[in-house]
C-alpha cells in the first residue's frame, strides 16, 4: 500500500437498527484490509417493495486520504509551463517563506541544548467572513517583513501561512477547528494540554511547521551564525515585490472573482441584475420581456394583438352585448399604457380608471329637484366597470404570449420568404393559414407542414448558409455535403418515384379534404382514375418500388403523412376533440396496489367519460389525473365521444360520388389510407389537447390561490373599539405551543408595542387554577393596558388555553380600551377581547434565520408569540417579510400540482396590488428593514431596484423631503435614485409624511394623488377655499406651489371639497385637453379629506372550522364522522368513559355505546388504546362522541362520492378488489391491526407519503413484511428522509399480540411501544433537532456542503473548517465533512444518531459539543499517528 493511501482504514455499516455495527474508525494492519473490505453491511428497510431482505450493500470507505504528499506537491510545483503567472509567483513566495523556517533537525539541535524549551502552537485568527478573507488577502500583500526579522518572534504575527505547504500544517490546523466552537474554561484547557502531551510522539515530526516561539536571543544568534539571515537574497525579494505591485494594479478584484455564479444570482448581483437595476424601465417588465427584447411590433400587429386579446378575454366577462365596443376600446387603451407608456398594472388601475369604466349618461326627467344635486347637470351618470385588476394582469400576461406568437410567426414567414427567393416556392396553404394562426399549436402545425413539404429545400438552404459562413473563414474551404443528404427520408424517395402518381390518383388533396370537412367553400369531390388501384400500381413500378403492393404501400404512407401534417386536418380534429372529447383514467399495474382508498388519487383511479367542460369546472381533478399519469399510476386517455360518426363523416368527404366497381375500389383504398392516418393524428391531437387542458386547469387553480392570498392580504390591522381603522394595536400574545397549558410554566407570552418593539416577555403557569399565575397575568394587563390579547398554538390543548384566558379576563374584570359609544355619547370600555390568531406565518418565523437575527435572546416560542403580535398589527407586512417562503403556505389543497414559477408569479401579483393600494412611507422604508420588505412590490420597482433606491437615498442623506427628489435635485445636490419612467410608475405609491412646520413639505406628497395631477388638486383646493386667480398667485408666489393645499389643511376646510361639481371639471378636461379624469378627480377629493386612508377590509377573525384545523391539523377529509380511529382511554366511569383522539381532542363514550352484555369497566380500562368509531364531532367545542360497539366497528368507513351515471368504472373497481383479495389468499398473510394511536396499516411507501406533510420527528407504527413477530417504526428524519426501524417482538402471547419485549438491533430493549417511542425514536428525533440547529449544520445535500466548504476555503485559504449535513441515502446518519486546507479535497466521516447521543467512529458522544470536540481530538490523534509512522 502506497504512502498516498488513506491513513485510516475502516468501514461504515450503513444499516437499519437491527444491525449493531457502527462505523469503524480504528486503524488496523494493512493485512486485514482485504478481509474488512469484503465484509458486507446490510440495510434493513422492511419495505414492502423490497422482497429480498438480505440485499447486501458494499461497505463504503469512510475516510479518504487528506494529507497532500510532498512528492506529489513537488511534481505539481515543477510544471511551470501550464501555470498562470500569478500561480508561479505565489509558489515562489511560498518556497521562500518555507526556507525561512526552521526545519525539524535544527529544532532538535536547539531542543538538546535547551531541555527546558517547549514548542507552542501558533494561534490562528478567528473565523472570517467570505468577503473579508479576500479583502485581507489583498491587504497583506505588501506587508512583507524585512530580511533581518525573517526568523524573529514577531514573524508569527505577519507571515501569511496560507502559502505554506499542506503537508506541513500538522497540529496547528486543529486550532482552527477547536477555537471556532465552544469556549473552554481553565480546567478544560489544562486537561486538553495534558492530553496533547500524552499523545505527543517522541519521534521527529516529519514535515511539520517549526515554530521558534520560546527561543531566547542567544539561541537565535546561534542559528543566524549557522544558517545565515538571508540578506544575500534581498535583491530577489525586491524584484518580486515590484512585480506583485504591478500585477495588483493591473488586475482588480470583482465580485465574480470571489463568489460562485449561483451565489451572485441568489443575491441578485450578476451583470444582468445590475443592468435591470439601472435601466429606466419597470423591473417586472424587463424580466418578462427579456426573451423579446429585440422584437419590434408594427402598428398592424398591435391592432391584431388588441383583437386577439379581446377574443380571449371577452368570453370570460359577463357583460352585455352593447358593451362590446367600449370593452374593445378599453382593452386597446390598456395595451397602449403597457406597451407604449411602460406603466404597470397598479398605475393603470389607480390613475387611468376612467379608461376601465364606461359612463352612461341618460338624460334626467323634468323634475327640477334633481338639479340641486352636488354634481349638477342634466344627466344621471352611471358607470359600468369593464376591466378589473385581475383583467389587467391577464392582459399583461397575454401581451407576453402574443409576443411569443409574433416571434414564431416571423420566423416561419422568414423561412417561407427564403424558400420563395431560393426555390420559387409559393404555398397557398401556408399563406392562407399563417394569418389565421392564433395559438402556438396552430403555428407548430404550420412549422411541421413546412418542414415536411420542403424538407430537402430547407436542408439545401442550411447547407448553403453553412458553406458561405465557412468560405468566409480564413484557411477553410466549403463544407462538403453528405452523399444522399437530399433524399434521406422514405417520403422524399416516394416523391421522386413513379409511386407519386398513385398518390395523385386519390383524386383530392389533403388540404381540399380538410376544407370539405370544415365546410369551407364549395365541396370538391374526389376524381377516380380510369384504372383499378392494382392495375395502376402495376404500371407505376420502377427501381425504387418493384411490385404493385410496394407502390400501393408507399403511396398510402405518403398520403397518410400528408394528412398528418396538414394544418387544416389538425384544426378539424382539434375542434372535434375540444367539443366531443372524453377523458378517462385506466389504472396501471403499479397503480392497482399503490392507489388504495386512502390515497389522494383514488378519486381519479376509476374516473371515466369526463367531458372537457366537466373538467374545466373541476380543474383539480384533471391535474390529479396528469400527476398520477406522470408517476405511472394511471393512463389518461382522451377519446372522441362520437368517434364512429366523426370517421364516417370524414370518409364521406373523402369518397368519390361515382357509382361503379372502379369507384368502389378507389373508395375502399381511400378508406384504408384514412384508417392508416387516423391513429397517428389522434395521438398527436390528444396530447396537445391534454397539455392545453392542463394549462387551463393550472390557470384556474392559480386564480383561486391568488384570490385566497388577496383575501389574507386585504386585512387592516386589528381594530379594537376606539381606534381608527389602520392604527396598529398594542398586543399581548400567548401560546403553549405543543405543551399542556395546565402543567408547568408552558405558556409563553410577549408584550409588543404598536411600533413592533418587544418590550417584555416571560412565561406563565396554569392560568386556570394557579391563583398566583392568574394574578401575574392580571398585573401585566393592568400595567400595560393592551388593546387586544392574541392566542394560538400547535395543539388541541390551545383551545383550552383560550377558554382559560377568557374566563380569567371575565373573573378579574380586565377591560379593554375606552371608546365613544355612539348610542350614549359617553366613553365606555368592554372586557378585553381575546382573538385566535392565524399562525401560518409564526410557524415559519420562529425558527428562521430572520427571527434569530432580530431576537437572538428569545426562545423559539417567544419568537412565535412576537410573530402573532405582528400579524395582528399588520398582516400584509408579515406576508411580505416571508419572501419566497410564502409559497410554502397553503392556499389550495392542490397547489403542489402547480409549476413553482407560475405560483410565485400569481402570488406576487396579489402582493403588488395590495402594497400599492396601501402605499409605502419611503422614509420609513429607508430606516426600517421590516417596512423595506414592501418596496419590491411598488409599481415600477422590484427587488433589484428597491435596494438601489434605498442605497441612493442613503447616499443623498438618508431621507426624502419630496417626491421630486427621487429623480434628482441638482440645486440641493440630490442625485437621482430612479429614472423618469420608473418614477412615473412609483411616485404616487411612495408617500412622505406631511410636516406642517416645514414650509417645503407638500401635503399632496402624502396622498395617492400622482404628481401629474397635483395641479388638479391645487385647483380643487383653491375652488374649495373660494380663492380667485390673484389670491392663488399671491399665495403661491410667497409660499410655493403647495401653499394652497397647505392653507386648506391649516384652516381644516377639507370638507368644502365635497361642494365642488366634479362633473364640470371632468368635461372641461376632456374638452380642452382630451383627458378623461372623472374618476381621478373623485380620488383627489377623497385624498384631500383623508390622505392615504386605510382601504383594506377589517381584520378577519377565524371561523371555528379553520381554528379546529389549525390546532389539530385535521381537515374535514382527514377526520370525518363514521371513521374508525385509535383512541386512548383516560377516564372510566360507570356510565361513560373519556378518551383522547390522536389529534388531541377529547371524546366521550357512553355506556350504551360500549356493549349490551358487559359493563363499561369490563371493556375499557385507563391507559388502554382501542379502536372506536366517530359518531359526532363538534369542531367548535373540540368534543367528539364515539362508539366501541362491535357491530359499529364491523362497518368500515367509506367516503361517499356521488358519481354521475357512466362516470365511474364500478365493474373494474369490483374486479380489482377481488383480484387483490385473491392475491392476499395466495400469500397467506392476514392484515395485522394493533391498538395504538400511531398504528397505521401502511407499507413503506404509504408511510412515507403519509409522513410527507408531517413535522420532522413524527412517526407511524406499521406491519412488517418479515412476519407477525416484527413491527416497523417509520419516522421522519428530514424532508424526504425517512428511517424504517425494524422491531423484533419477543415473549408474545399469540401471533397477533404485541410482544412483551421489543428489541431493536439486538442492542436496545423496551417493554412496550410507548417506552420504545419515547426512549428511542423521540430521543433520536431530539438529537436530530440538536444537530440541525447547530451552527455547523448545512442544509442540502453532501454535494452542496462540499461546494460550500470549497468556496469558503477559496476565500479563506489559511483556514480549516468543517460542517455537518444529512445523509439522505442512509436515514439516521449525517456526514461530518471537513477540509483541512485549500489544497486538500473535502473529506467526510459518518455520524450516526443514537437514542442518547451521536456515534462517530464507534465512539458515542452525548451532545453536539462533545461530538465536535471528539472529532477534533480524533483528528489530532490520527495526524500524530501519521507523523510517527513517517506518513505511512
Amino acid at each position: 500500500m502506497s504512502r498516498r493511501d488513506d491513513f485510516i482504514q475502516g468501514e461504515a455499516e450503513l444499516g437499519s437498527e437491527e444491525d449493531d455495527e457502527s462505523f469503524d474508525g480504528d486503524e488496523e494492519d494493512g493485512d486485514d484490509e482485504p478481509r474488512r473490505r469484503d465484509r458486507p453491511s446490510r440495510i434493513e428497510d422492511s419495505s414492502e417493495e423490497e422482497d429480498d431482505d438480505d440485499d447486501e450493500e458494499e461497505a463504503a470507505k469512510i475516510r479518504e486520504g487528506f494529507i497532500v504528499d510532498e512528492s506529489e506537491e513537488d511534481e505539481e510545483d515543477g510544471d511551470d509551463s501550464g501555470r498562470e503567472r500569478k500561480r508561479r509567483k505565489k509558489r515562489r513566495r511560498a518556497e521562500r517563506e518555507e526556507e525561512a523556517q526552521l526545519d525539524e533537525e535544527d529544532l532538535d539541535l536547539i531542543g538538546e541544548s535547551r531541555p527546558d524549551w517547549e514548542r507552542e502552537s501558533a494561534k490562528q485568527p478567528k473565523f472570517k467572513r467570505l468577503k473579508r478573507g479576500h479583502r485581507d488577502e489583498g491587504g497583506q500583500r505588501n506587508e512583507r517583513p524585512d530580511l533581518a526579522k525573517i526568523f524573529s518572534d514577531e514573524e508569527d504575527d505577519v507571515v501569511d501561512d496560507r502559502y505554506a505547504r499542506p503537508a506541513h500544517r500538522g497540529q496547528d490546523e486543529m486550532d482552527d477547528f477547536i477555537e471556532e466552537d465552544f469556549p473552554e474554561d481553565e480546567d478544560e484547557r489544562l486537561q486538553r494540554q495534558e492530553d496533547l502531551e500524552v499523545a505527543r510522539p517522541r519521534e521527529r515530526f516529519i514535515g511539520s511547521v517549526i515554530d521558534t516561539t520560546g527561543l531566547d536571543k542567544d539561541a537565535l544568534d546561534d542559528m543566524d551564525k549557522i544558517f545565515g539571515d538571508g540578506t544575500e537574497y534581498a535583491w530577489v525579494l525586491e524584484m518580486e515585490d515590484e512585480e506583485e505591485d504591478r500585477s495588483a494594479g493591473e488586475q482588480g478584484l470583482e465580485l465574480k472573482d470571489v463568489f460562485e455564479p449561483s451565489q451572485l444570482q441568489e443575491k441578485l448581483m450578476t451583470d444582468y441584475d445590475h443592468q435591470i437595476r439601472y435601466t429606466d424601465e419597470p423591473e417586472r417588465f424587463q424580466i418578462d420581456r427579456k426573451p423579446f427584447r429585440n422584437l419590434q411590433i408594427s402598428p398592424e400587429q398591435f391592432k391584431e394583438e388588441t383583437k386577439w386579446i379581446i377574443n380571449l378575454v371577452w368570453p370570460t366577462k359577463q357583460l352585455g352585448a352593447d358593451l362590446h365596443g367600449p370593452f374593445s376600446k378599453a382593452v386597446g387603451k390598456v395595451l397602449e399604457f403597457f406597451v407604449v407608456d411602460d406603466v404597470e398594472v397598479p398605475y393603470v388601475f389607480q390613475h387611468r380608471k376612467d379608461y376601465l369604466i364606461h359612463a352612461r349618461k341618460p338624460q334626467r326627467s323634468s323634475d327640477r329637484d334633481h338639479r340641486d344635486d352636488a354634481d349638477g347637470g342634466d344627466y344621471d351618470v352611471s358607470a359600468e366597470k369593464l376591466l378589473n385588476q385581475d383583467d389587467l394582469w391577464r392582459i399583461l400576461e397575454l401581451d407576453i404570449k402574443f409576443r411569443s406568437l409574433i416571434e414564431k410567426r416571423n420566423s416561419l414567414e422568414k423561412s417561407l420568404e427564403s424558400l420563395r427567393a431560393g426555390f420559387g416556392v409559393d404555398d397557398t396553404v401556408f399563406t392562407d393559414m399563417i394569418s389565421q394562426a392564433a395559438t402556438m399549436e396552430e403555428l407548430q402545425d404550420l412549422q411541421d407542414y413546412l418542414h415536411f413539404q420542403y424538407a430537402s429545400q430547407l436542408r439545401d438552404m442550411v447547407a448553403e448558409s453553412t458553406a458561405e459562413n465557412s468560405n468566409g473563414r480564413e484557411g477553410q474551404g466549403p463544407v462538403t455535403k453528405r452523399p444522399g443528404a437530399k433524399s434521406t427520408t422514405i417520403f422524399e424517395r416516394t416523391r421522386k418515384a413513379k409511386a407519386v402518381d398513385f398518390v395523385k390518383a386519390y383524386g383530392i388533396t389533403p388540404d381540399r379534404l380538410a376544407q370539405n370537412a370544415l365546410r369551407l367553400g364549395k365541396k370538391a369531390s374526389a376524381d377516380d382514375v380510369a384504372k383499378l388501384p392494382i392495375d395502376l400500381a402495376d404500371s407505376l413500378t420502377d427501381d425504387m418500388y418493384s411490385t404493385a403492393d410496394a407502390v400501393i404501400l408507399a403511396a398510402r404512407q405518403l398520403y397518410a403523412e400528408e394528412l398528418y401534417v396538414s394544418p387544416r386536418i389538425r384544426k378539424h380534429f382539434r375542434a372535434a376533440y375540444y367539443i366531443n372529447g372524453l377523458v378517462s383514467c385506466m389504472r396501471t399495474e403499479k397503480g392497482l396496489r399503490r392507489i388504495d382508498e386512502a390515497h389522494p388519487f383514488y378519486e381519479v383511479k376509476y374516473l371515466i367519460n369526463q367531458t372537457i367542460p366537466d373538467l374545466a369546472r373541476r380543474p383539480e381533478v384533471f391535474l390529479k389525473m396528469m400527476k398520477a399519469e406522470e408517476e405511472g399510476l394511471v393512463e389518461v386517455k382522451l377519446t372522441l365521444q362520437t368517434e364512429r360518426e366523426f370517421r364516417r363523416q370524414l370518409y364521406t368527404e373523402f369518397a368519390s360520388d361515382n357509382f361503379s366497381e372502379l369507384a368502389d375500389a378507389w373508395n375502399e383504398e381511400r378508406k384504408k389510407v384514412l384508417d392508416l392516418a387516423f391513429p397517428k393524428i389522434e395521438k398527436l391531437i390528444a396530447k396537445g389537447v391534454k397539455d392545453s387542458l392542463r394549462t387551463a386547469c393550472q390557470d384556474e387553480i392559480l386564480k383561486i390561490c391568488r384570490d385566497e392570498y388577496s383575501k389574507r392580504l386585504d386585512q387592516a390591522p386589528f381594530k379594537p373599539k376606539g381606534l381608527v381603522l389602520g392604527t396598529p394595536p398594542r398586543v399581548l400574545t400567548l401560546s403553549s405551543g405543543m405543551a399542556d397549558p395546565t402543567r408547568g410554566e408552558n405558556i409563553s407570552w410577549t408584550w409588543v408595542e404598536e411600533d413592533g418593539r418587544v418590550l417584555e416577555h416571560g412565561r406563565f403557569g396554569n392560568l386556570a387554577r394557579d391563583e398566583k399565575q392568574r394574578e401575574a397575568f392580571a398585573e401585566i394587563v393592568q400595567r400595560r393596558r393592551p388593546d387586544i390579547v392574541g392566542v394560538s398554538g400547535f395543539a388541541a390543548d390551545t383551545h383550552r388555553l383560550v377558554k382559560d384566558i377568557e374566563s380569567l379576563i371575565s373573573d378579574k374584570g380586565l377591560m379593554g380600551p375606552e371608546y365613544d359609544d355612539p348610542e350614549t355619547n359617553e366613553y365606555r370600555s368592554d372586557l378585553l377581547e381575546v382573538v385566535v390568531v392565524n399562525d401560518e406565518i409564526a410557524r415559519l418565523y420562529k425558527d428562521s434565520q430572520r427571527a434569530v437575527a432580530e431576537h437572538p435572546s428569545l426562545s423559539p416560542m417567544l419568537r412565535y408569540c412576537v410573530a402573532l403580535a405582528r400579524y395582528l398589527q399588520n398582516p400584509m407586512k408579515e406576508y411580505a417579510a416571508l419572501g419566497k417562503d410564502v409559497q410554502s403556505l397553503i392556499f389550495h389543497p392542490c397547489q403542489h400540482l402547480l409549476p413553482v414559477e407560475k405560483l410565485a408569479k400569481a402570488l406576487e401579483t396579489a402582493m403588488v396590488d395590495m402594497v400599492n393600494l396601501c402605499g409605502v412611507d419611503i422614509n420609513e422604508a429607508v430606516s426600517d428593514s421590516y417596512t423595506a420588505n414592501l418596496l419590491p412590490y411598488i409599481s415600477g420597482l422590484g427587488p433589484r431596484k428597491a435596494t438601489a433606491v434605498i442605497k441612493g437615498i442613503n447616499g443623498n442623506g438618508g431621507s426624502v423631503t419630496s417626491r421630486d427628489e427621487l429623480v434628482g435635485d441638482p440645486d440641493s445636490g440630490k442625485i437621482a435614485v430612479v429614472g423618469p419612467r420608473v418614477w412615473n410608475n412609483c411616485a404616487s405609491f411612495l408617500y412622505i409624511e406631511y410636516d406642517s412646520s416645514n414650509p417645503a413639505s407638500d401635503p399632496l406628497d402624502n396622498t395617492r394623488v400622482h404628481p401629474e395631477d397635483y395641479e388638479l388638486g391645487r385647483k380643487m383646493a383653491a375652488d374649495a377655499l373660494e380663492l380667485d386667480e390673484e389670491d392663488v398667485k399671491a399665495e403661491t408666489d410667497e409660499n410655493g406651489p403647495g401653499a394652497i393645499v397647505r392653507k386648506l389643511f391649516k384652516e381644516e376646510e377639507q370638507e368644502k371639497v365635497n361642494e365642488l361639481i366634479l362633473e364640470e371639471y371632468a368635461e372641461q378636461l376632456v374638452r380642452n385637453y382630451n383627458q378623461r379624469k372623472r374618476a381621478t378627480l373623485e380620488t383627489i377629493r377623497a385624498e384631500l379629506q383623508a390622505p392615504y386612508e386605510e382601504l383594506r377590509r377589517k381584520f378577519v377573525t377565524l371561523s371555528p372550522d379553520v381554528i379546529f384545523t389549525m390546532f389539530t391539523g385535521e381537515t374535514k377529509d382527514s377526520l370525518a364522522e363514521n371513521m374508525i380511529l385509535p383512541v386512548y382511554v383516560r377516564v372510566v366511569k360507570d356510565d361513560f368513559a373519556i378518551v383522547k383522539l390522536d389529534c388531541g381532542i377529547e371524546g366521550r363514550i357512553e355506556a350504551h355505546e360500549v356493549s349490551t352484555r358487559h359493563s363499561i369497566r369490563d371493556v375499557l380500562r385507563v391507559g388502554q388504546t382501542t379502536q372506536a368509531k366517530l359518531l359526532e364531532l363538534n369542531r367548535k367545542d373540540f368534543i367528539a362522541k364515539l362508539s366501541v360497539r362491535e357491530d359499529a366497528l364491523r362497518r368500515p368507513y367509506r367516503k361517499y362520492v356521488d358519481h354521475e351515471r357512466g362516470t365511474w368504472d364500478f365493474r373494474q373497481e369490483d374486479q380489482d378488489r377481488e383480484d387483490l383479495t385473491e392475491k392476499d389468499k395466495v400469500t397467506g398473510r392476514t392484515q395485522r391491526v394493533i391498538k395504538h394511536p400511531l398504528f397505521r396499516p401502511f407499507n413503506s411507501t404509504q408511510a412515507e407519503e403519509y409522513l410527507g406533510s408531517k413535522a420532522v420527528g413524527d412517526m407511524v407504527i406499521r406491519p412488517s413484511s418479515r412476519g407477525n413477530d416484527h413491527l416497523v417504526v417509520t419516522w421522519k428524519v428530514a424532508d424526504g428522509v425517512y428511517e424504517h426501524i425494524d422491531v423484533l417482538e419477543l415473549q408474545k402471547e399469540n401471533e397477533f399480540s404485541v410482544g412483551r419485549l421489543l428489541r431493536i438491533g439486538g442492542k436496545y430493549t423496551y417493554t412496550d411501544l410507548d417506552e420504545l417511542i419515547v426512549e428511542h425514536v423521540t430521543a433520536m428525533a431530539k438529537k436530530v433537532g440538536e444537530m440541525t440547529r447547530n451552527d455547523k449544520f448545512q442544509p442540502g445535500t453532501r454535494a452542496d456542503t462540499e461546494k460550500w466548504l470549497t468556496t469558503y476555503m477559496d476565500a479563506n485559504p489559511n483556514r480549516s473548517t468543517y460542517a455537518f449535513c444529512t445523509d439522505a441515502k442512509h436515514p439516521g446518519y449525517f456526514f461530518l465533512c471537513f477540509k483541512v486546507n485549500r489544497n486538500t479535497r473535502v473529506n467526510f466521516w459518518p455520524v450516526r444518531v443514537i437514542p442518547k447521543g451521536f456515534e462517530l467512529l464507534k465512539v458515542a458522544y452525548p451532545d453536539m459539543r462533545a461530538l465536535t470536540n471528539g472529532f477534533k481530538m480524533r483528528y489530532q490523534n490520527e495526524i500524530l499517528k501519521m507523523q510517527q509512522n513517517g506518513g505511512r
